[in-house]
């Protein structure tokens, strides 16, 4: 075993995890606390106290540090990963205002206010009024703004979970690059805060001194303070270093560093990315999110309640299987998993499209998940297998997307997240999209990209090339089955491809009744 080793936190939806990593990639301990109590004040809303995130995080380090005390005691560097799309408020002496809006919120500001200037007129030309409308009344600076003036008035500093997180640990207000994706005043090009004259401004009603200062992945943001080692149990002085959101996180600990590779995370929220050297928008005019590589770009397509309708799916219609899960002692994936491994490709004729939740462009404010083609013969095995593979279709719609703006093609799939671990889902992954889909070596491949960071930002490693290639190792490949593949080749271009097109009209009927 290394001698030292790399601290990373990893605050994503559903839990918080502290994992100690070698210099070889290996997990060496962890400590998982899950976080499933969020606050709804009112349907679609979802909150938390950022004091209870800071609070989990010290639990599970000192739980790290009682459970593995020489790791522990070897760390070099600690890294923060999380969620993305979480904002904190903080009043003038750093403590919070009120509980943090959380990613999956859906409230939406209905007293919007039209730009001012030229702006208005470059978007109703470019025909992105659309676009505009969702960054306004989805911008949760400008809802507190308008219906908690109290608290914006008090509102010294507006971090995202990760700013919040980094401060606590070291107190200085600075974060990463790579971690701002939400609906603030960003440039997603320069890897800057916009300059004065964005429409951006116009919309978060921010100023800049409220905002943190940034810093490039790999960069130092500070070091343990007296107070945060009291709390945590680490090493003050230890330095922070400046890591990636979740996403880009998850690319880097895959070994995503080239365009030709694709990373397929199977989370809450599907997505597939690319990683580019360039500045190209994956979809017209939606720009591409800061990778956890300096100067680097995360070309994105994502399903926003991707691998949510599996767990959606156990809810309402395994109980059986969940009953069975407890008597056997296995888990109710698993009962699931063995109960579509005769199911055909195509589920017999039923396809799905998962667009529970619409996306900001791509499909649109107006869709809604379908699934056609049922007959009496089908049963909830099929239902299950053509949700993953609805899934799947959606994605390999959003990597050719990805291949017109790069002019790369994609040679070879990582796949990370829950639904990775699903057999099933990562054969039909590789028949449907006619490529090799690997498994990264650890499940763990968000917090290993933060580690990553941390390595090369302690000189731990000269570069992200030779951090990847030491840390990062591939675990079991599925390659594409000849015969699946023609199956579903007919199957994706003639049937699903037409399907959100032909629906399109229903769904937009649909909207105006809701």
């Amino acid at each position: 075993m290394s001698k030292t080793t790399i601290l990373a936190i990893d605050n994503g939806t559903q839990s918080l995890r502290a994992i100690i990593f070698d210099l070889e990639g290996r997990i060496l301990a962890k400590s998982q606390i899950p976080i499933n109590n969020y606050l709804s004040e009112k349907p679609g809303w979802y909150e938390q106290h950022p004091q209870f995130f800071w609070d989990t995080l010290c639990l599970a380090c000192k739980r790290l540090k009682e459970s593995s005390p020489q790791a522990f005691n070897a760390i070099k560097a600690v890294a923060v990963t999380t969620l993305r799309n979480t904002v904190v408020n903080l009043d003038s002496e750093g403590e919070p205002l009120r509980p943090a809006i959380i990613w999956t919120d859906q409230r939406k500001l209905k007293n919007i206010t039209p730009l001012e200037g030229y702006w208005k007129y470059l978007f109703k030309i470019a025909g992105l009024e659309s676009t505009l409308h969702n960054f306004q009344s989805s911008c949760q600076a400008a809802w507190i703004a308008h219906h908690q003036p109290d608290i914006w008035a008090k509102t010294d500093k507006y971090l995202l979970l990760s700013g919040y997180l980094n401060y606590k640990l070291t107190s200085q207000f600075k974060d990463s690059t790579a971690s701002q994706v939400s609906y603030i005043p960003f440039d997603y090009k320069r890897h800057q805060w916009a300059k004065s004259s964005d429409w951006k401004w116009q919309i978060a009603p921010l100023k800049p001194d409220q905002l943190p200062e940034l810093v490039k992945p790999g960069d130092t943001i500070g070091y343990i303070t007296g107070r945060a080692a009291q709390a945590t149990g680490l090493e003050p002085g230890l330095p922070v270093i400046a890591a990636g959101s979740d996403k880009a996180s998850e690319v880097l600990g895959s070994g995503c560093i080239d365009d030709h590779q694709a990373c397929l995370s199977f989370g809450t929220t599907a997505t597939i990315n690319v990683t580019s050297q360039k500045y190209r928008e994956p979809i017209r005019f939606i720009p591409p999110y800061p990778s956890s590589i300096t100067n680097a770009y995360t070309l994105e397509f994502q399903i926003h309640r991707g691998y949510w309708m599996v767990s959606w799916f156990k809810e309402e219609f395994a109980q059986i299987e969940q009953q069975l899960s407890d008597k056997l002692g296995v888990s109710a994936e698993q009962i699931l998993e063995e109960s579509v491994s005769d199911i055909p490709p195509g589920s017999d004729g039923l396809i799905l499209q998962p667009y529970w939740s619409p996306g900001v462009k791509v499909p649109g404010p107006e869709a809604r998940g379908a699934i056609i083609g049922f007959k009496d013969t089908h049963t909830k095995a099929h239902v299950y297998h053509a949700i993953l593979e609805g899934i799947a279709y959606s994605l390999r719609e959003g990597m050719e997307t990805i291949q017109k703006r790069t002019k790369h093609k994609v040679e070879h799939l990582y796949v990370s997240g829950g639904g990775s671990q699903s057999d099933a889902s990562m054969q039909l992954t590789a028949d449907i999209f006619n490529l090799p889909a690997t498994r990264p070596h650890t499940y763990e491949t968000s917090a290993l990209g933060a580690a990553i960071n941390a390595a090369v930002g302690v000189n731990l490693y000269p570069d992200y090339p030779a951090a990847v290639k030491a840390m990062c190792r591939e675990g079991k490949t599925f390659y594409p089955n000849p015969d699946n593949v023609a199956e579903y080749e007919q199957l994706y271009s003639k049937i699903y491809k037409r399907m959100y097109k032909r629906l399109k009209p229903l769904y937009k009927a649909l909207l105006l009744k809701s």
